[in-house]
């Protein structure tokens, strides 16, 4: 990744917040590395060095500033973007897939030799996988440093380290102080046991009521629930179970998780960022939309508008599935008959939706749909459950969409749906939705589905976002 030094120096003088988590700055004079924004004294042009990564700027001997905590920065967009080697990499570290399976499992998931794989990350990132999963795993036994009564040795295995003394050389190295400093440091006030309370930062502007409007619209019960500004949701995680609470404010995502095994809070904190979309750049967003006049009103009076994404691929593929041809009304109350044909789904607590395994054993008297819509989603469990498609954030879209389309039953809608909301492409156009068309036409926008899509050629590379704006004008 190429960083202007001229462009990077300025955001840091002017301690400009959008460019936190998109570059590090790394200061020789003190071997210490902060965001951008960090409202220290702007260091001498001379003593200044830019890393597109936090685990670049640690493996070249850097620490992370106390006052600005840049681990705790909104990730890149760029990771949301991309759909090239490096991005799906970055995707599925960023959901522990490093601290599970190793970097052979990373490699084996993305079709790549590991050798070419760490060349690659060293090349854009200034670190390969090892040295951005520790990253990783330094900011996640932080969190529960400092937010958990568990011991110390519990926290290290809980974050992925090997051993107690990687662990505290680790945090020793990254925080210039050990795991027991680091505890002094946190408040009085604990959360009760297994719970654990954080901030999730996001790049402004967030409007948050087109976020959790859309999602208390497709809430299933049992699955998630909206109450005021906070949505609660059940997940399914590597090592178990959680529920969620994510609370939107004016800076950060206010976000309480109780989790079964805690060694699931980097994938729960990337599954949470994921749905709420919070590492995009919003400004980048608008000012591609906002330059057609058919939205710039749409734009200005709601800034920041975000596509929700997905916990859980399989659930959202699914979803697209039973929502074909239906109001979303209509949609939702399949989909709960079917869950509670399920079983688990009618209790007072929140639970994550079944995996493909559970779904593709179910009967056919659960389901509660047309006998080719049941089909439809029976082979989609299969082959998820089998490995042969792959719905996962780290997954080739090409790839996915094209294995999609080849079950019967699939067609582009549902293809691109998923692929918008499952899998992350932000520049998935729908032209032949109903409520596209009626968003369009309430905009003055043309309506047949080729004139439409023939239009918001002028909306790349963010055509999913002018989608959530349609169906909102809708």
């Amino acid at each position: 990744m190429e960083l202007d030094f001229e462009r990077c120096y300025r955001a840091v003088d002017s301690r400009d917040q959008r460019f936190d988590g998109w570059f590090y700055t790394a200061v020789t004079s003190t071997g210490i590395y902060c965001r951008p924004s960090c409202p220290a004294m702007t260091p001498k042009r001379e003593n200044v060095t830019f890393f597109p990564s936090a685990a670049g700027a640690q493996r070249a001997g850097f620490r992370a500033c106390k006052r600005c905590r840049p681990d705790a920065a909104p990730g890149s967009p760029d990771w949301d973007v991309r759909a090239d080697l490096v991005g799906r990499a970055m995707r599925l570290i960023g959901d522990g897939v490093v601290d599970r399976e190793g970097v052979p499992g990373l490699a084996n998931r993305l079709g790549y030799t590991e050798r070419h794989l760490n060349r690659m990350l060293t090349a854009e990132l200034g670190a390969g996988p090892l040295a951005l999963a520790r990253a990783q795993r330094a900011q996640t036994a932080r969190i529960l440093i400092e937010t958990t009564d568990l011991g110390l040795a519990d926290i290290a295995f809980a974050a992925g380290f090997g051993s107690v003394r990687q662990f505290n050389d680790t945090i020793l190295e990254v925080y210039a102080q050990a795991p027991g400093q680091l505890r002094e440091r946190r408040p009085v006030a604990q959360a009760e046991a297994g719970t654990i309370n954080l901030r999730l930062a996001y790049r402004s502007p967030l409007h948050i009521p087109a976020l959790l409007d859309f999602l208390e619209m497709r809430a299933l019960p049992g699955v998630e629930e909206r109450s005021g500004t906070t949505y609660r949701r059940g997940l399914l995680l590597p090592h178990g179970s959680a529920t969620v609470e994510l609370t939107p404010e004016r800076r950060w995502v206010s976000a309480t998780l109780r989790l079964t095994d805690v060694r699931d809070l980097a994938p729960a904190v990337a599954r949470c960022r994921r749905l709420f979309d919070l590492d995009a750049d919003p400004d980048a967003v608008d000012a591609t939309l906002g330059a057609d006049v058919a939205l710039s009103a749409a734009i200005a009076a709601e800034p920041g508008v975000r596509v929700p994404r997905a916990v859980d691929g399989f659930e959202m593929a699914v979803r697209a599935i039973v929502g074909q041809q239906v109001s979303v009304a209509g949609a939702r109350t399949t989909l709960t008959r079917m869950l509670r044909a399920a079983g688990g789904f009618d209790g007072p607590d929140l639970v994550g939706f079944p995996s493909a395994a559970t779904l593709a054993e179910l009967p056919d008297t659960a389901f509660g749909m047309p006998v080719s819509r049941r089909q439809t989603i029976r082979r989609l469990a299969e082959a998820v459950a089998a490995g042969k498609i792959d719905l996962e954030p780290g997954a080739d879209r090409e790839e996915s969409v094209a294995r999609l389309i080849e079950l019967p039953g699939i067609g582009a809608w549902t293809a691109g749906y998923v692929a918008m909301r499952a899998i992350g492409d932000p520049d998935v156009f729908l032209p032949t939705d109903l409520a596209v068309r009626r968003g369009a036409a309430a905009l003055g926008l043309p309506t047949t589905p080729k004139a439409l899509e023939k239009h918001a050629e002028r909306w790349r590379p963010w055509r999913s976002y002018a989608l959530i704006r349609l169906w909102r004008a809708s």
